[in-house]
């Protein structure tokens, strides 16, 4: 169990260090390496951790963490994947912060955090995708998928609003219409 746990924490040490953009940028990198390489879960416990973190307070990446810390060694393992993903941009920014003034005067930072934000971008579509293959594809699924990301895209609701409203639908519609299509399917 020990090298499990020592294994969980520099596993997220190198997710938290190679991770730039924010925990939604991460969601790839961790499917990548937790469900796909190490099979520590499997995609349906992926997506229900990615659910719960966005509906709890708190950054998704240290959420997720914490969430396969703990599926993988309980509260050891949530500590040190949450310590893992954390340290990279704890130290990082101390770093910066330090000499914060020197890097907003360097061009060439600013060019470079230009292309990193455009690997971000590819990053979250990656994840988009990613999780997209695993949600069944019907009419439901898709028009509450598009009309969340059109108001969370053009409105200003707020995008944990848009989780709860989602989650009500899909209860609805699993246990009222679903249920009931069925149920007068096998009369």
């Amino acid at each position: 169990m020990k090298n499990k746990l020592l294994d969980l924490f520099w596993t997220y040490l190198k997710i938290g260090a190679f991770t730039f953009g924010g925990g939604y940028a991460m969601i790839s990198l961790v499917q990548a390496e937790i469900v796909d390489r190490k099979k520590w879960i499997d995609q349906t416990q992926f997506l229900n951790m990615i659910a719960i973190s966005q509906a709890t307070p708190g950054v998704i990446a240290i959420n997720t963490a914490t969430f396969v810390g703990y599926e993988i060694g309980g509260f050891w393992g949530s500590l040190l994947a949450t310590l893992g993903v954390t340290i990279p941009s704890f130290v990082v920014i101390a770093i910066i912060s330090t000499f914060l003034t020197y890097f907003l005067s360097l061009e060439w930072i600013a060019y470079a955090f230009n292309g990193i934000r455009a690997g971000i971008i590819v990053l979250i579509f990656d994840a988009v995708i990613k999780m997209r293959r695993s949600v069944s594809p019907n009419a439901f699924n898709f028009i509450v998928g598009a009309a969340a990301f059109l108001l969370a895209t053009f409105t200003d609701i707020s995008v944990v609003i848009l989780i709860l409203i989602g989650g009500v639908l899909g209860i609805i519609w699993q246990v009222y219409i679903v249920k009931a299509y069925e149920g007068e399917k096998n009369e």
